[in-house]
């Protein structure tokens, strides 16, 4: 059984034990969730990302400052 064919599965039960429109209502806060989640994941990344260059940017501060204090 393949990705597609257990997602379908799931889809078919799913509309079998709820029903056609309590099924779309929860795909709608599935659909949410997981863009709110994603939203929250590039953020993270982005803060991530800001956080190492700062601490690059200090460290190559640092290490300049060090060669000119040893002329």
């Amino acid at each position: 059984m393949g990705l597609g064919t257990g997602i379908l599965f799931v889809l078919m039960l799913g509309l079998l034990v709820l029903g056609p429109k309590q099924l779309h209502t929860l795909l709608g806060h599935v659909a949410r969730t997981k863009a709110q989640f994603e939203q929250a994941s590039r953020g993270f990344k982005s803060q991530l990302a800001a956080e190492f260059d700062a601490a690059h940017h200090e460290g190559k501060t640092e290490a300049s400052h060090e060669l000119v204090g040893d002329q």
